[in-house]
């Protein structure tokens, strides 16, 4: 029994670098918690996902100091997030035993969200058996230790289940919820998110619409018909996001970050779909190559970006003779600066667009695509404080800047190139924030495209499209990791393998 618990604590440690306490606890020796002090992590961790990473693989930045692995496209392996699902089960747990039924919902919500974001990186996982174990703390036979792996397309199945059921069933007649750092306890807003996160699902699976038993554009239209019942994010102000403060713990996550104050640049790729669009979010996201000022901060030709897939020699000549522009400064100078987002409104109003155009949805596309810029706009639209350096009085850019943007020609959607359009606009709108969501979109899509020229690139200038599974996985459960392997990448564990989700 002892090398059994043993093998579930090294997997679970291995597989997240969050906190496991859940994990540590001896079984013989249950405690009890209530719910409302589980939710506030759990929402820190959910929420939390400002990466630069994600933005050095989605072509938005390049990194100066060294050969990054994001920005070169030669990583490897990931870890499984088990931990996090792992306290979603617990609190789903307490809320039975005290009946406080909102939490059991925000719970499969929440084991949701982690166990796509799994699926997502590598494709088959354990989920039903390991599910199982969790949920009943018995780790006791071969199935707990040695889980097999599910299908891609059969977790997605339970997962919309679940995310229905959360959905159906949140009510405000029922407990009320705190220990609410996104919403303080709004049912209604809740229901928004998990609306919009199914819809973000759904639109992930774009490639399978075809697959009656998934009922991908049966279900996307069931919700955009039904907004009584199943509401979505509509307004910036109801975003599902995690705000910082001026709190030791809770400040923004590259606030005083010596590499993010000179290290980070903004990929040459990235400055011209912006000034190509005369966007003036280039000047919220970056910073003028050389001097700042008042005159050049809202420049567009005193911007310019590094290359990332150039040698690391090319981009540090550059950067030294001041020809690039550092990201804005206020991502490391400033102590609140803006929210992390789950998913935002500006990504939600993108969604219904795109359905339009796929037919999932009737409704005008050109309306939700420009609400999406509009809301992104709004959002990005950062006053410039002390911090910066420049001694700018106020917003970056006005209402009517915001319109005369939204009003040019080549904003409108052009026949036939309309999702491309609606991706690009999104792909700006998720600079250094909402994870890798840019990055798996242009997996789903293929846009913007991501240059590979150059020879600092490396994986046969190859864009990744997964990750290779966790180490522990091989020593500890092979025989099914194997099976897993074989059943979905003829070239074994490879970053170049392509799940089900994108075939």
């Amino acid at each position: 029994m002892k090398h059994i618990i043993l093998y579930i604590i090294v997997l679970i440690a291995l597989s997240s670098c969050k906190k496991f306490d859940y994990f540590q606890e001896n079984p013989n020796r249950p405690t009890a918690t209530d719910p409302s002090l589980l939710l506030t992590n759990i929402e820190r961790v959910a929420f939390s996902t400002i990466s630069a990473d994600a933005a050095l693989a989605s072509r938005q930045l390049v990194y100066t100091q060294g050969n990054s692995t994001a920005q070169y496209y030669n990583w490897n392996r990931s870890s499984m997030g088990y931990s996090n699902i792992a306290q979603a089960v617990r609190m789903e747990q307490e809320a039975a035993r005290v009946n406080k039924h909102n939490y059991r919902y925000l719970a499969k919500f929440f084991k949701s969200y982690f166990i796509v974001a799994m699926t997502q990186t590598f494709g088959d996982i354990p989920y039903s058996k390991m599910m199982q174990s969790i949920e009943n703390n018995n780790f006791s036979d071969s199935s707990a230790t040695r889980p097999v792996y599910d299908k891609q397309r059969d977790i997605y199945i339970q997962v919309l289940k679940e995310l229905k059921i959360a959905s159906d069933s949140l009510g405000a007649s029922s407990d009320a919820i705190t220990g609410d750092v996104v919403y303080n306890g709004s049912i209604n807003a809740w229901k928004k998110l998990i609306n919009s996160f199914t819809l973000r699902v759904l639109m992930s699976l774009s490639k399978k619409e075809a697959d009656s038993e998934l009922g991908i554009k049966q279900r996307f239209n069931e919700i955009v018909s039904n907004p009584t019942q199943y509401p979505l994010i509509n307004t910036n102000s109801e975003n599902g996001r995690l705000p910082y403060y001026d709190i030791n713990g809770n400040r923004y996550p590259y606030y005083n970050n010596n590499s993010m104050k000179t290290d980070y640049y903004l990929d040459s790729s990235f400055v011209d779909i912006l000034q190509n669009l005369n966007d003036p979010r280039l000047f919220t996201y970056g910073q003028p190559a050389g001097s700042v000022n008042t005159t050049t901060i809202k420049d567009f030709s005193k911007y310019d970006g590094l290359v990332g897939s150039a040698l690391l020699s090319y981009n540090t000549g550059k950067k030294g003779r001041s020809q690039a522009s550092p990201i804005n400064r206020r991502y490391a100078y400033e102590i609140v600066n803006e929210p992390s987002l789950l998913i935002g409104n500006s990504e939600v109003q993108f969604l219904l667009a795109e359905a339009v155009i796929r037919g999932w949805i009737t409704g005008n596309a050109n309306d939700f695509y420009k609400n999406g810029i509009r809301a992104s706009l709004q959002f990005s639209n950062f006053t410039y404080p002390a911090a910066t350096g420049v001694a700018y009085n106020g917003q970056l850019y006005t209402t009517d800047e915001i319109n005369n943007y939204l009003a040019q020609p080549i904003i409108n959607l052009q026949a036939g190139k309309e999702i491309e359009q609606i991706i690009t606009q999104k792909y700006i709108s998720l600079f250094m924030n909402t994870g890798w969501q840019a990055f798996y979109e242009q997996r789903r899509t293929g846009y913007p495209v991501f240059e590979t020229v150059f020879s600092g690139v490396l994986n046969n200038k190859r864009i990744p499209k997964r990750w290779m599974y966790p180490l522990d996985e091989q020593n500890y459960n092979g025989i099914n990791l194997e099976a897993a392997i074989k059943s979905q990448y003829p070239n074994g564990d490879d970053i170049n393998g392509v799940m089900w989700l994108i075939q």
